[in-house]
Protein backbone atom coordinates (compact mmCIF):
# COMPACT_ATOMS: atom_id res chain seq x y z
CA UNK A 1 0.00 0.00 0.00
CA UNK A 2 0.97 3.36 -0.45
CA UNK A 3 2.42 5.52 2.62
CA UNK A 4 0.35 6.07 5.43
CA UNK A 5 -0.58 9.02 6.89
CA UNK A 6 1.28 8.39 10.46
CA UNK A 7 -1.76 9.03 12.96
CA UNK A 8 -3.10 6.28 15.19
CA UNK A 9 -6.75 7.99 14.78
CA UNK A 10 -8.77 5.42 13.54
CA UNK A 11 -10.32 6.88 10.13
CA UNK A 12 -6.46 7.51 9.22
CA UNK A 13 -5.93 3.30 9.76
CA UNK A 14 -9.09 2.59 8.01
CA UNK A 15 -8.32 4.83 5.35
CA UNK A 16 -4.65 3.47 4.53
CA UNK A 17 -6.63 -0.08 3.47
CA UNK A 18 -9.78 1.59 1.91
CA UNK A 19 -8.70 4.36 0.16
CA UNK A 20 -6.07 3.17 -1.79
CA UNK A 21 -7.37 4.28 -5.35
CA UNK A 22 -9.13 1.16 -6.88
CA UNK A 23 -9.78 -0.62 -3.65
CA UNK A 24 -13.61 0.49 -3.22
CA UNK A 25 -14.58 -0.81 -6.75
CA UNK A 26 -12.82 -4.38 -5.75
CA UNK A 27 -14.49 -4.86 -2.84
CA UNK A 28 -17.81 -3.74 -4.70
CA UNK A 29 -16.96 -6.58 -6.78
CA UNK A 30 -16.05 -8.79 -4.34
CA UNK A 31 -19.36 -7.61 -2.69
CA UNK A 32 -21.00 -8.32 -5.31
CA UNK A 33 -20.11 -11.92 -6.10
CA UNK A 34 -17.71 -12.18 -7.86
CA UNK A 35 -14.99 -14.49 -6.96
CA UNK A 36 -12.75 -14.89 -9.77
CA UNK A 37 -10.19 -12.88 -10.98
CA UNK A 38 -11.19 -12.30 -14.30
CA UNK A 39 -14.82 -11.52 -13.04
CA UNK A 40 -13.41 -8.96 -10.47
CA UNK A 41 -11.37 -7.58 -13.78
CA UNK A 42 -14.47 -7.55 -16.25
CA UNK A 43 -16.16 -4.91 -13.29
CA UNK A 44 -13.58 -2.55 -13.42
CA UNK A 45 -12.35 -2.84 -17.24
CA UNK A 46 -10.22 0.51 -16.89
CA UNK A 47 -8.01 -0.95 -14.20
CA UNK A 48 -4.66 -2.66 -15.19
CA UNK A 49 -4.88 -6.62 -14.46
CA UNK A 50 -1.23 -5.67 -13.07
CA UNK A 51 -3.04 -3.36 -10.16
CA UNK A 52 -5.81 -5.72 -9.78
CA UNK A 53 -2.84 -8.44 -8.66
CA UNK A 54 -1.55 -5.85 -6.81
CA UNK A 55 -4.46 -4.28 -4.72
CA UNK A 56 -5.65 -8.53 -3.96
CA UNK A 57 -2.36 -8.96 -2.57
CA UNK A 58 -2.88 -5.62 -0.36
CA UNK A 59 -6.41 -6.98 1.40
CA UNK A 60 -5.51 -10.41 1.62
CA UNK A 61 -2.21 -8.69 3.71
CA UNK A 62 -5.06 -7.03 4.98
CA UNK A 63 -7.27 -9.70 6.40
CA UNK A 64 -10.10 -8.22 4.19
CA UNK A 65 -10.03 -10.86 2.06
CA UNK A 66 -9.08 -14.51 1.73
CA UNK A 67 -7.42 -16.43 -1.50
CA UNK A 68 -8.11 -20.31 -1.91
CA UNK A 69 -7.42 -22.80 -4.64
CA UNK A 70 -10.50 -23.03 -7.17
CA UNK A 71 -12.28 -26.40 -6.57
CA UNK A 72 -13.14 -26.01 -10.40
CA UNK A 73 -9.97 -26.31 -11.73
CA UNK A 74 -6.71 -23.94 -11.92
CA UNK A 75 -6.89 -20.40 -10.43
CA UNK A 76 -7.91 -18.86 -7.44
CA UNK A 77 -10.96 -17.69 -5.83
CA UNK A 78 -11.23 -14.29 -3.76
CA UNK A 79 -13.43 -14.30 -0.55
CA UNK A 80 -14.32 -12.20 1.67
CA UNK A 81 -13.17 -12.64 5.64
CA UNK A 82 -15.38 -11.43 8.23
CA UNK A 83 -13.35 -8.10 8.12
CA UNK A 84 -13.74 -7.79 4.54
CA UNK A 85 -18.00 -8.55 4.87
CA UNK A 86 -17.77 -5.89 7.83
CA UNK A 87 -16.95 -3.02 5.28
CA UNK A 88 -20.38 -3.93 3.42
CA UNK A 89 -22.74 -1.00 4.89
CA UNK A 90 -19.68 1.53 4.55
CA UNK A 91 -19.23 1.00 0.67
CA UNK A 92 -22.91 0.66 0.30
CA UNK A 93 -23.07 3.95 2.16
CA UNK A 94 -21.08 5.23 -0.09
CA UNK A 95 -23.41 4.42 -3.09
CA UNK A 96 -26.35 6.15 -1.20
CA UNK A 97 -24.67 9.11 -0.62
CA UNK A 98 -23.05 9.48 -4.07
CA UNK A 99 -26.82 9.02 -5.44
CA UNK A 100 -28.56 12.06 -3.06
CA UNK A 101 -25.42 14.56 -3.29
CA UNK A 102 -23.55 14.62 -6.42
CA UNK A 103 -24.62 15.19 -9.92
CA UNK A 104 -27.64 13.18 -11.87
CA UNK A 105 -25.83 13.64 -14.95
CA UNK A 106 -23.08 10.71 -16.58
CA UNK A 107 -20.99 12.40 -18.10
CA UNK A 108 -19.81 10.82 -22.04
CA UNK A 109 -16.23 9.87 -20.75
CA UNK A 110 -18.11 7.84 -17.67
CA UNK A 111 -20.40 5.18 -20.43
CA UNK A 112 -19.43 2.23 -20.55
CA UNK A 113 -21.23 -0.15 -22.32
CA UNK A 114 -20.19 -3.41 -21.30
CA UNK A 115 -19.56 -2.46 -17.74
CA UNK A 116 -23.27 -1.68 -17.62
CA UNK A 117 -24.39 -4.80 -18.84
CA UNK A 118 -22.34 -6.80 -16.19
CA UNK A 119 -23.90 -4.59 -14.03
CA UNK A 120 -27.49 -5.38 -15.23
CA UNK A 121 -26.88 -8.84 -15.60
CA UNK A 122 -26.57 -9.69 -11.29
CA UNK A 123 -29.17 -7.49 -11.08
CA UNK A 124 -32.02 -9.21 -12.61
CA UNK A 125 -35.52 -9.36 -10.59
CA UNK A 126 -35.43 -13.37 -10.78
CA UNK A 127 -38.64 -13.73 -9.06
CA UNK A 128 -40.18 -11.98 -11.52
CA UNK A 129 -38.87 -13.72 -14.91
CA UNK A 130 -41.40 -16.31 -16.57
CA UNK A 131 -39.87 -19.69 -15.52
CA UNK A 132 -38.74 -20.76 -18.90
CA UNK A 133 -35.62 -19.30 -20.85
CA UNK A 134 -35.95 -15.83 -21.88
CA UNK A 135 -33.68 -14.04 -24.39
CA UNK A 136 -33.41 -10.57 -24.26
CA UNK A 137 -31.20 -8.30 -27.04
CA UNK A 138 -29.79 -5.02 -26.72
CA UNK A 139 -28.72 -2.68 -29.17
CA UNK A 140 -27.24 0.29 -27.88
CA UNK A 141 -26.12 3.05 -30.17
CA UNK A 142 -23.94 5.94 -29.20
CA UNK A 143 -21.08 4.14 -27.71
CA UNK A 144 -18.06 6.77 -26.54
CA UNK A 145 -15.41 4.23 -26.09
CA UNK A 146 -13.28 2.54 -28.92
CA UNK A 147 -14.02 2.74 -33.08
CA UNK A 148 -17.44 1.37 -32.43
CA UNK A 149 -20.25 3.35 -31.92
CA UNK A 150 -23.50 0.34 -31.81
CA UNK A 151 -23.20 -3.02 -30.59
CA UNK A 152 -26.08 -5.62 -29.48
CA UNK A 153 -25.71 -7.99 -26.59
CA UNK A 154 -27.80 -10.57 -25.26
CA UNK A 155 -28.64 -11.86 -21.74
CA UNK A 156 -29.69 -14.96 -21.64
CA UNK A 157 -31.97 -16.05 -18.18
CA UNK A 158 -32.44 -19.78 -17.66
CA UNK A 159 -33.60 -21.34 -14.00
CA UNK A 160 -32.40 -18.22 -12.47
CA UNK A 161 -28.48 -18.54 -14.37
CA UNK A 162 -27.74 -15.10 -16.51
CA UNK A 163 -25.54 -15.03 -18.93
CA UNK A 164 -24.68 -11.96 -20.90
CA UNK A 165 -23.10 -12.40 -24.63
CA UNK A 166 -21.15 -10.60 -27.07
CA UNK A 167 -22.24 -12.26 -29.76
CA UNK A 168 -25.32 -14.11 -30.60
CA UNK A 169 -26.46 -17.20 -29.01
CA UNK A 170 -28.48 -18.36 -31.31
CA UNK A 171 -31.45 -18.40 -29.35
CA UNK A 172 -35.31 -16.92 -30.74
CA UNK A 173 -35.20 -13.26 -28.99
CA UNK A 174 -37.97 -12.72 -26.96
CA UNK A 175 -38.02 -8.83 -26.62
CA UNK A 176 -35.27 -6.18 -28.46
CA UNK A 177 -34.07 -3.37 -26.50
CA UNK A 178 -33.32 -0.55 -29.10
CA UNK A 179 -31.83 2.12 -26.53
CA UNK A 180 -29.11 5.24 -26.69
CA UNK A 181 -26.34 4.04 -24.07
CA UNK A 182 -26.10 7.30 -22.48
CA UNK A 183 -30.39 7.47 -22.44
CA UNK A 184 -30.41 3.65 -21.19
CA UNK A 185 -27.84 4.28 -18.25
CA UNK A 186 -29.21 7.10 -16.86
CA UNK A 187 -32.82 5.13 -17.18
CA UNK A 188 -30.91 1.76 -15.59
CA UNK A 189 -29.42 4.33 -12.97
CA UNK A 190 -32.66 5.27 -11.80
CA UNK A 191 -31.66 9.19 -12.42
CA UNK A 192 -34.37 9.93 -15.43
CA UNK A 193 -37.42 8.50 -15.55
CA UNK A 194 -38.36 5.20 -18.18
CA UNK A 195 -41.35 7.03 -19.39
CA UNK A 196 -39.92 10.06 -20.80
CA UNK A 197 -37.20 8.14 -22.68
CA UNK A 198 -39.60 6.03 -23.95
CA UNK A 199 -41.31 9.13 -25.42
CA UNK A 200 -38.54 10.53 -27.14
CA UNK A 201 -37.64 7.56 -28.45
CA UNK A 202 -34.09 7.62 -27.17
CA UNK A 203 -35.26 3.97 -25.67
CA UNK A 204 -37.89 1.39 -27.36
CA UNK A 205 -38.88 -2.03 -26.80
CA UNK A 206 -40.00 -4.56 -29.81
CA UNK A 207 -41.76 -7.67 -28.83
CA UNK A 208 -44.85 -9.57 -27.36
CA UNK A 209 -46.98 -6.53 -25.82
CA UNK A 210 -46.89 -8.93 -22.21
CA UNK A 211 -43.47 -9.19 -22.71
CA UNK A 212 -42.46 -5.58 -23.20
CA UNK A 213 -45.01 -4.36 -19.86
CA UNK A 214 -43.28 -6.39 -17.89
CA UNK A 215 -39.34 -5.64 -19.01
CA UNK A 216 -39.19 -2.75 -17.02
CA UNK A 217 -40.13 -4.60 -13.87
CA UNK A 218 -37.68 -7.67 -14.93
CA UNK A 219 -34.71 -5.21 -15.10
CA UNK A 220 -35.60 -2.80 -12.55
CA UNK A 221 -35.74 -0.03 -14.97
CA UNK A 222 -38.76 2.31 -12.62
CA UNK A 223 -35.84 4.00 -10.74
CA UNK A 224 -35.51 1.41 -7.85
CA UNK A 225 -31.47 1.86 -8.12
CA UNK A 226 -32.12 5.72 -7.80
CA UNK A 227 -30.74 5.23 -3.94
CA UNK A 228 -29.34 2.15 -3.73
CA UNK A 229 -25.56 1.61 -3.28
CA UNK A 230 -24.65 -0.52 -7.16
CA UNK A 231 -24.41 -3.72 -5.11
CA UNK A 232 -26.61 -6.52 -5.86
CA UNK A 233 -26.60 -10.49 -4.84
CA UNK A 234 -24.54 -13.15 -6.06
CA UNK A 235 -26.50 -14.07 -9.15
CA UNK A 236 -25.20 -17.58 -11.29
CA UNK A 237 -23.80 -16.58 -14.98
CA UNK A 238 -21.06 -15.05 -16.86
CA UNK A 239 -20.57 -12.78 -19.78
CA UNK A 240 -18.81 -14.20 -22.86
Amino acid sequence: MGKGYGQYCPIARASEIVCERWTPLVLRELMSGSCHFNEISRGVPLMSRALLIKRLKELEAAGMIARQANPAGQGWIYLLTPAGEALRPVIESLGTWAAQWTCDRIFPDQLDDQLLMWSMRRSVNLQAIPPHKLVLQFDLRGLVRGKLKDRSYWMVIDQEQVDVCLSDPGFEVDVVIHADLSAFTHVVMGYDPLDQALEAGSITFEGPQDYVRQLPVWLYLQGERRYLSGLAPAVAGKMT
